[in-house]
């Protein structure tokens, strides 16, 4: 049990450093979609809910034009 927690650790170590950097050219984690063309909606403090063709939702900030995963209780 405790290898297969090491090894998702590790998995999540990888991973996480690469979804950042899609995230800051503005693609999508899953595919790799650029997110401008995914479909914009307004949301609450002037941000946009984005989701992609893919299916998975973000964040769009206008203020400091970043993206980031939505949260549970944003979607």
């Amino acid at each position: 049990m405790l290898f297969i927690k090491k090894g998702v650790t590790m998995f999540k170590n990888i991973i996480a450093p690469v979804q950042a950097w899609l995230l800051s050219q503005g693609r999508c984690v899953g595919c790799g979609t650029p997110l401008e063309k995914g479909k914009h909606q307004k949301g609450k403090d002037k941000t946009e809910k984005v989701t992609c063709q893919c299916g998975r939702i973000f964040i769009y900030d206008p203020k400091n034009k970043k993206y980031r995963r939505a949260l549970f209780k944003e979607v």
